[in-house]
């Protein structure tokens, strides 16, 4: 019998403020720079419960998911592996600080023109922007 090659499935997180600003980490690991709180769906476990788990584990953050916003399936996305990322707005306590924890360096908050858009990982640029355009006009990405 062939062994099936099926892509893993991951989370990923836009953790917004009440300012408006979201949450970026510095991986560790390669590829190295900037993304997205994210990481891998554990066996058994429900992809929003998989969500805030890695928020927890990179960025000490408790958030309460908004949204589903999309689900990036670009085989290229993750140089890696091929991965499917369902992506979720999430929204943090007022006045939270992240802190770079487990693969996370470093955890900030930043706004839209603070985003350092050419050291993004993975399709992280792709998502914030279908993220920001959602913000501002209540549109998500079609398909």
């Amino acid at each position: 019998m062939s062994e099936y090659k099926n892509p893993l499935p991951t989370t990923d997180a836009v953790i917004a403020g009440d300012d408006g600003r979201v949450v970026l980490i510095l991986r560790k690991n390669e590829p190295r720079g900037w993304a997205l709180p994210g990481g891998f769906v554990e066996q058994g476990e429900e992809l929003g419960a998989a969500c805030r788990r890695e928020v927890r584990e990179e960025t000490g953050l408790e958030v309460e998911l908004v949204a589903q916003l999309f689900t990036y399936s670009d085989p290229k996305r993750d140089p890696r592996k091929h991965t499917l990322s369902t992506v979720y707005a999430c929204k943090a306590k007022p006045g939270a600080q992240p802190v770079g924890a487990d693969d996370a360096q470093e955890a900030r908050w930043v706004s839209e023109v603070e985003v350092p858009w050419g050291e993004l990982c993975f399709d992280h640029s792709e998502i914030l922007r279908d993220y920001f355009h959602w913000v501002r006009t209540g549109e998500r990405r079609k398909l």
